[in-house]
């Protein structure tokens, strides 16, 4: 199906009717948190929104890691909210440890932001809970929700809106039609539109890359430069993302030659899941599959870091819409 979204098939014009509905109850779903503002949690301090309004992978983790890093450097205590998809915490809302807990008990993306950002991050489907407990917990200025775009109980500061450039919005199309969870004209009202994939900012949207950075052997912590890359260039690729097909198209960008073994979004694996494929060639996955697979690695598995590169406009951007909601001995500088 989603293929056919950003091929055009006419065959899914049958599905307009459905298409419509969706579209109907989404918009007076949105008017009615509108309608009523206290209908939904209103934090004390500035929310950050990184969400979307296409099904598959646009980037998000990696804009909420740069939010992280970037608003931290400027001095700001940062938190993280996130629904946990698949997770299985003994209670919630849960707190990550990044040391203790297992992707099972707090999701690949919450656990891998916590493992590399070390900020507090909250995990609940119920996402004001989640950044009720987050306030108790910690001394906070601004907390960001990985996802949640829709989830219109949860007031927000700001909406950063992702969108794969490549891709777009397929045939700008409600579910179950196109790829689509809310209406195109959501794009009107978010702060700040941001294109993966693109290669400069535009009026349609701020530009982001992302930068591979290093290759880190599962099994050993070495850590490569992509360029020094000393094995052959023919590789296995694994990727259980979104996105799968970007994955391979970095790889080839580095000069690697890989066979992609793409699996479901959010897929659980185990020391047997690439047993099919793995005869001993080195094996490179994503950040995200690698939380997942770190306890059964093997010498030859690898994973790739990106890192998220924005634009000066895009912080700018950022501070001129910030700022305003922080206490003046909180405000930050560029």
């Amino acid at each position: 199906m989603l293929r056919s979204w950003y091929q055009g098939r006419s065959w899914l014009t049958a599905l307009r009717p459905l298409s419509q509905l969706y579209r109907q109850v989404a918009q007076r779903r949105r008017q009615r948190y509108l309608d009523d503002p206290a209908a939904s949690w209103q934090p004390p301090v500035p929310l950050i929104v990184v969400g979307n309004i296409t099904l598959g992978g646009t980037g998000k983790t990696p804009m909420v890691i740069w939010l992280v890093e970037h608003l931290r450097a400027r001095g700001l205590r940062v938190g993280v909210i996130s629904r946990g998809y698949g997770a299985q915490p003994p209670v919630l809302p849960w707190r990550i440890r990044p040391d203790e807990d297992t992707p099972a008990q707090a999701g690949d993306e919450p656990l891998l932001i916590a493992r590399r950002c070390r900020v507090p991050v909250v995990i609940d489907p119920d996402r004001p809970r989640a950044g009720r407990e987050l306030l108790e917990q910690a001394a906070i200025d601004v907390i960001i929700s990985d996802d949640g775009l829709q989830h219109y109980r949860m007031g927000r500061t700001l909406e950063v809106l992702m969108l794969d450039h490549a891709r777009g919005l397929g045939n700008a199309r409600c579910l179950p039609e196109g790829p689509l969870r809310e209406p195109a004209s959501r794009l009107d009202s978010v702060d700040l539109i941001v294109r993966n994939g693109a290669a400069v900012d535009a009026d349609d949207g701020f530009a982001m890359q992302l930068q591979a950075t290093e290759l880190v052997n599962l099994a050993t912590g070495q850590r490569v430069n992509p360029a020094e890359w000393k094995a052959p260039p023919r590789v296995q690729a694994v990727a259980g993302i979104g996105n799968p097909d970007r994955f391979r198209r970095t790889l080839e960008s580095l000069g690697f030659i890989p066979t992609l073994q793409a699996f479901a979004d959010h897929a659980g694996y185990n020391a047997d899941s690439f047993a099919a494929f793995d005869h001993g060639e080195p094996l490179i996955m994503t950040e995200k599959d690698a939380v997942k697979c770190a306890g059964f690695a093997r010498e030859h598995w690898w994973y790739l870091r990106v890192d998220a590169q924005l634009s000066a406009a895009f912080a700018t951007a950022l501070h001129q819409r910030l700022d305003s909601h922080l206490p003046s001995s909180r405000t930050t500088s560029l």
